[in-house]
């Protein structure tokens, strides 16, 4: 394949510079500061050329692809003659050389062919990696979440910019920060679970992974976007895009808290706004929500897109707009700059305006916006990327290293009746058996990057001649896909055709009896039994259409995996039972009788070698749940921050969930002691130093998860049971101790009292500290003392600071 050198990616800018020397101005000038600039470009601009800036193309700009990323010059002179604000996933399709120079081209012909030479915004899916061919495919963003490692998590992102960068992207339409409380939503695996502390301390870290720490973005990075603002993770039945039934102080303190940390202290470029209602009024329609919480209390002055198509669907979706010209005007007063990801309302602002129905200061306050974002990504200095680079970023050997690391770090140990680790020098023969076991799951927003593992594959190389390793399928989820699984699915993963298929059915169980029978016969003949259950991507997934839905009512293992887990258990085989899923699910019996339990979630393109080193103890695991399991679907919802009077109990059943969030079990063992508070009493703006020591009490060396917790004991307004306040994750040799502190911010205790004001309190604040939510090892308490303090915003307080000796 022919590539661009160096001397060419030069020579456009030098023809840039031709170009734009003919008339050059103050938005030109490097040196100056960037509001200047902005200023001067925008009173340069004529009113169809800022319409322009507020708009996407996407499936119109498909149009523009010629062969081998060529651009369609025809094309751009119909499609962009007055510029365009977002082209969306310029890397659909595409290799990583071509799509280099895809968007070099039409960034040339922006530049030498619109009258103000203003490059384009290339946003693209990164949700778990670069969601385009080739990339890095980390494991799934609820998985990252079981790592509890803000460090690991700025790493992947910071990763995945510089592999969407490498290829001419700008932008990346994530983290997900929503707070997901419903585990039947499709979408829960987007998210990072249901604490808003660990949300927030993750998606900080996330955005600066993406963004850097800089105020301007570097050239290596991509500009982060919030999503999806807000109450998105708690639809009302599960169902995507459904109402959110959520009050105004559930809303502020919890769901909206990792988005307000994330726009303090991580200073994000964009935010995307949400399908959902709340109270009657869509997002896309929320003003408080969208100017007067987010801007003019938060003080966000960054980008505020549209999510795909929510604008119309104003219309479309919820009745509340009779027409395109309303739904603009709703969108464009509520706070919204751009619509994604094609023209099909904001076309209208010009005619609005001309119609003195759309002020021109509206106009102005989005452009100014989205240019203010084109300069710090020093798009207007160099708009343009090398060819040549490309490759040996995309998929790098370093990237595919901390993929394999994440997957090793995200695996939750449920269970383990002393099953695990297992030994190499006496296991002889494996069974492998399960729907999946021999393809790589990714979860949504995937693409096929240049290598997969499969658990068949790495418990294969990891045991080599050593060992038989053989497969049984046992039982099928779905009907889409044909059984053996052809080799190009082998070699790749079906995850991404899989997600975007439109209609899915369940699998035909005529021949699901001899399916497990030939497992079990393997089972038998094998000294351990890996068996790997769950879900695919077709079975949860994001439901984006009435012909593509991804939510379910039940929660139980489709098609005849229950069964099969049974029936390999009662050969009395030793077995491990892997579950690969993108949600919760319940187990039932599976739950006791099984002896070993791993919740693996998706884990990437290194599932295989990850699973296998923990497998055999040559990693020890840590992965805590960053959400609870529940026992049954009928104790929905299921979060462990709940309130006092929520869990009085069932007349035949049980409120505990199967598995607590925060738990998480490893081949070693851990000891706190030694608490220690520096204070008794403390006052609002203050902060408590809460110390213990963590001992490595086992044989082997491992990482344990701490967890500070609170209870706010007495209050003006109910308060949840239990809230994370802090962790930390500490890595311990066999028999070491370390000291581990934490400094608790006063101001991080704060809530909305009976009038809305946002305070502290005077009481008792109760800490518990341990390795799980309901594993607590160490408990004490102090009090807040003086009057009622109103925390202002500049004194809000967002994380914890730890420390570790």
């Amino acid at each position: 394949m022919r590539m661009c050198s160096i001397k060419s990616v030069l020579a456009m800018g030098l023809a840039s510079l031709a170009f734009n020397s003919l008339a050059a101005s103050v938005y030109q000038d490097a040196s100056l500061p960037t509001e200047q600039r902005v200023s001067d470009l925008l009173n340069q601009m004529t009113l169809q050329e800022k319409v322009a800036q507020l708009q996407t193309v996407w499936h119109e700009g498909r149009e523009l692809k010629g062969p081998n990323g060529a651009l369609k010059t025809s094309k751009a002179e119909k499609i962009l003659p007055l510029g365009i604000g977002h082209i969306a996933r310029p890397s659909e399709d595409l290799s990583p050389e071509d799509t280099v120079k895809y968007t070099n081209a039409i960034q040339k012909w922006l530049i030498d062919n619109t009258r103000l030479s203003i490059p384009a915004i290339f946003h693209e899916e990164a949700l778990h990696g670069h969601a385009a061919s080739e990339a890095t495919s980390f494991p799934q963003a609820i998985a990252m979440a079981s790592t509890w490692d803000p460090q690991l998590i700025y790493d992947i992102y910071q990763a995945s910019a510089q592999e969407v960068r490498a290829r001419g992207g700008n932008q990346a339409l994530t983290p997900i920060l929503d707070v997901a409380r419903d585990p039947r939503w499709g979408r829960i695996e987007e998210t990072m679970g249901e604490d808003p502390y660990l949300i927030g301390e993750l998606g900080v870290s996330a955005v600066k992974g993406f963004q850097g720490d800089e105020q301007n973005i570097p050239e290596n990075r991509v500009m982060a976007t919030l999503k999806h603002l807000a109450g998105h993770g708690q639809p009302t039945g599960g169902l995507n895009i459904a109402p959110a039934p959520i009050g105004e102080r559930a809303l502020r303190e919890v769901f909206l808290f990792p988005f307000e940390a994330a726009v303090t202290l991580a200073h994000v470029g964009s935010v995307m706004a949400s399908y959902n209602e709340i109270d009657g009024i869509p997002s896309h329609a929320n003003k408080m929500l969208l100017t007067d919480i987010l801007r003019d209390e938060w003080g966000f002055d960054g980008l505020l897109v549209s999510d795909y198509y929510a604008i119309n669907e104003l219309i479309t979706r919820h009745g509340l707009a009779g027409t395109k010209e309303n739904a603009a005007i709703m969108a464009l007063n509520a706070g919204v700059d751009v619509e994604m990801p094609d023209r099909e309302v904001f076309p209208l602002l010009e005619k609005l305006v001309n119609d003195k129905k759309v002020s021109i200061q509206k106009i102005d306050t989005a452009v100014t916006r989205i240019l203010r974002e084109k300069f710090k990504l020093g798009l207007f200095e160099n708009p343009y990327t090398d060819e040549n680079a490309v490759n040996a970023i995309v998929g790098s050997q370093a990237h595919r290293d901390l993929a394999q690391t994440t997957a090793e770090k995200a695996m939750v140990l449920l269970k383990n009746d002393g099953v695990l680790p297992l030994d190499k020098t006496k296991v002889k023969s494996v069974a492998v058996i399960g729907p999946h076991a021999d393809e790589t799951l990714l979860g949504g927003y995937s693409d096929i990057p240049r290598q997969t593992v499969t658990i068949l594959d790495g418990l294969r190389n990891k045991l080599g001649k050593n060992a038989k390793v053989e497969f049984s399928r046992g039982a099928l989820i779905t009907q889409d896909i044909e059984d053996p699984l052809p080799a190009s699915v082998k070699a790749q993963s079906y995850s991404k055709e899989r997600w975007n298929k439109e209609s899915m059915k369940l699998a035909d169980l005529s021949n699901a009896q001899a399916l497990i029978d030939d497992a079990v016969a393997l089972a038998k003949r094998s000294d351990v039994a890996v068996v790997v259950v769950g879900s695919n991507e077709g079975s949860s997934r994001e439901a984006w259409a009435e012909n593509h839905l991804g939510d379910r009512d039940s929660l139980h293992l489709l098609g005849k995996q229950h069964a099969l887990v049974e029936a390999v258990l009662a050969t009395g085989t030793p077995t491990v039972l892997i579950l690969s899923n993108g949600r919760p699910l319940t187990l039932g019996n599976l739950y006791q009788d099984a002896p070993a339990i791993i919740e693996a979630w998706y884990l990437g393109q290194e599932t295989g070698t990850a699973l296998a080193n923990v497998l055999f103890g040559d990693v020890n695991p840590s992965g805590k749940l960053p959400l609870t399991l529940p026992k049954t679907i009928g104790q929905l919802p299921v979060f462990y921050n709940h309130k006092p009077s929520a869990k009085r109990g069932y007349i035949f059943g049980d409120t505990a969930p199967a598995f607590a969030f925060g738990h998480g079990l490893s081949y070693t063992t851990f000891d706190y002691g030694d608490l220690s508070i520096d204070a008794a009493n403390a006052e609002a703006n203050g902060t408590v130093s809460v110390s213990f020591t963590l001992t490595n009490s086992g044989d082997v060396d491992g990482e344990e998860v701490a967890q500070l917790y609170i209870r706010d004991v007495f209050s003006s307004v109910t308060r949840p049971v239990k809230e994370l306040k802090g962790f930390k994750r500490v890595a311990l040799k066999a028999g070491e101790s370390k000291k581990v502190t934490f400094e608790l911010p006063i101001n991080l205790l704060a809530f909305y009292d009976a009038q809305m004001r946002f305070v502290v309190e005077p009481g008792e604040i109760k800490l518990m500290i341990g390795s799980a939510s309901d594993d607590v090892r160490l408990e004490d308490a102090f009090e807040i003392t003086g009057e009622v303090s109103e925390i202002q915003q500049a004194q809000k307080a967002y994380l914890t600071n730890v420390s570790v000796q």
